[in-house]
């Protein structure tokens, strides 16, 4: 094998790889950089709960707002987020 076909060879198998590690949806780093302290509870549709794991060692709360679909991170510690948190758990109870 030549070179140019060996090292073309090696792109391929390489683009594969980080193509199927990304579709397994694996985050190998934490999501929420900075993070939303603002009371926004009525502008939110939908909230995720991420829980500290090996590569992220905070609890990540995101929020969908209902305008724009636009994801923000929370602040866990924000008393309004525990609200939040617990009005929106308590309805898929």
């Amino acid at each position: 094998m030549s070179l140019i076909t060996s090292v073309a060879l090696l792109v391929f198998l390489t683009i594969h790889e980080a193509s199927s590690v990304g579709d397994q949806g694996l985050n190998l780093r934490c999501r929420c950089i900075n993070k939303e302290n603002k009371p926004i509870g009525r502008h939110i549709l939908l909230v995720e709960v991420n829980p500290a794991n090996s590569h992220c060692t905070d609890i990540e709360i995101i929020a969908t707002l209902k305008k724009d679909g636009l994801k923000v991170c929370l602040d866990p510690d924000a008393p309004w987020v525990k609200k939040v948190l617990q009005r929106k758990l308590g309805q898929t109870l």
